[in-house]
């Protein structure tokens, strides 16, 4: 082919293109399709939907991909009335009752919507024997029936010496506050079940809510008896002993890893207190981090508590205290009771033999009931004066004597040989243990 060929070949073949394009491009201009052309559409269609349903009120919802649809509600943002808030604000001041019993008593803890104890304010209740329940009798009538208040405000009302039963309880209207409009319906127990309180956190109260000075006022007897002989070394003086310490928030900040590559085998942590004054559960500030820092280190532990216990009652709640302080960590050695005095004026110190003894035994019962091993920790003179020890032997019996040899002439299974040792990774002085496998 020529050149004048090609050149009439290629123009036509443009001319073709070109007249294609065009036709395209006027036909999608008269289509009805187009976007503005849909756009246009639909709003016709809408207004005229409204006009037939004589809906001229702009739409409350949600109206396709609008999201400020709803900027057209103008009750939205009405400040008089927010379904929301007035959910919130009804809750913050709706009251309820917790009530346990665990011995012929029942606690009644007034708590707000969170479970929180209200305090500052005179609640009453009223306590009726439930007519028809169990151990009510024919008359359905108690000499305890009748109105109680929260004198010390604490949002907590014991009540004590009741008869076995069933009883209803009644928060009383107090002015600010929403009250439940039904009774509660307990069942007060005859004897102590030694078993711990499912939920005793309402009972339990942090330093910072004390007078930790006055409170935690715990006073080593063995002290008093120690003598020259008394040893400072880490050490185990049989084959089948184990050799360890107790520690407690006076030990500060400790390093595990020092103290386990120092002879540390075991280690007994302090749980907490009951308060010597107002009788409050305290946790141990250094609890939580003793016990993680005896885990990270490898050392096996058990725990113990300063009781100022005045019944078997209050020994359950201890143990209860310790137990739900506990559950995350694992516990190898026995959980001790300690039964030192606080000085003289301590709300436990006047105790006799015999109720001491019985607040040893309820906290030893509820701890094993929970799984755990029990024990007792005091010195020679307190076991010999104030406990009933051979009641006690079936626990563990930790002795504290601070002499190289003791005096004690009773059945024991841990020693606290010294107060005064001195150990890698701790400040300071520290208590000095064997444990006899």
């Amino acid at each position: 082919m020529d050149s004048n060929l090609r050149r009439m070949a290629l123009l036509s073949s443009l001319a073709a293109m070109l007249v294609v394009t065009l036709a395209v491009l006027f036909t999608n201009r008269q289509s009805p399709s187009s976007k503005t052309d849909r756009q246009e559409s639909v709003e016709s269609t809408d207004a005229g939907a409204s006009e037939q349903s004589g809906q001229n009120a702009p739409l409350d919802g949600q109206i396709g991909d609008d999201l400020k649809a709803f900027e057209q509600d103008d009750s939205f943002f009405d400040p008089e009335y927010n379904p929301v808030l007035e959910a919130a604000k009804d809750m913050s001041n709706r009251l309820s009752l917790v009530v346990t019993s665990i011995e012929k008593d029942l606690r009644i803890q007034v708590v707000d919507s969170e479970g929180t104890p209200v305090e500052g304010e005179s609640f009453y209740v009223d306590l009726a024997k439930a007519e028809g329940g169990i151990g009510s009798g024919e008359s359905g009538g108690s000499q305890k029936d009748g109105s109680y208040k929260d004198l010390d405000k604490d949002g907590v009302i014991y009540i004590g010496d009741l008869e076995s039963g069933e009883y209803l309880v009644k928060l009383a209207p107090i002015s600010g506050y929403k009250v439940p409009v039904s009774q509660t319906r307990v069942k007060v127990k005859d004897k102590v079940e030694y078993l711990a309180i499912d939920d005793i956190s309402l009972l339990i109260k942090t330093e910072d809510e004390v007078d930790a000075a006055a409170e935690d006022s715990r006073v080593q007897d063995a002290l008093a008896d120690a003598d020259k002989t008394e040893l400072t070394e880490l050490k185990a003086f049989t084959g089948k002993s184990k050799a360890g310490i107790d520690v407690s928030k006076w030990n500060g900040d400790i390093d595990w890893d020092k103290a386990k590559n120092a002879g540390v085998e075991f280690a007994i942590v302090r749980a907490g207190y009951r308060g010597s004054v107002t009788g409050s559960l305290v946790k141990d500030i250094y609890f939580d981090a003793n016990m993680k820092g005896t885990a990270a280190a490898g050392i096996p532990v058990g725990v113990y508590f300063f009781t100022q216990a005045t019944n078997e009652v209050e020994a359950v709640e201890e143990a209860s205290a310790v137990i739900s302080w506990m559950r995350e960590y694992e516990i190898t050695y026995p959980v001790f009771i300690d039964t030192e005095g606080a000085g003289g004026n301590g709300r436990a110190d006047r105790l006799d033999a015999e109720t001491r003894t019985q607040v040893c035994e309820a906290f030893c019962r509820t701890v094993e009931n929970a799984g755990y091993r029990a024990g007792v920790y005091a010195s020679r003179h307190w076991y010999n004066s104030n406990l009933h020890t051979e009641r006690l032997e079936d626990y563990y019996i930790w002795l504290a004597e601070y002499r190289s040899v003791p005096l004690y002439q009773g059945y024991y299974r841990m020693w606290q040989y010294s107060s005064k040792g001195r150990i890698d990774g701790i400040e300071g002085n520290v208590d000095m243990n064997i444990m006899y496998e």
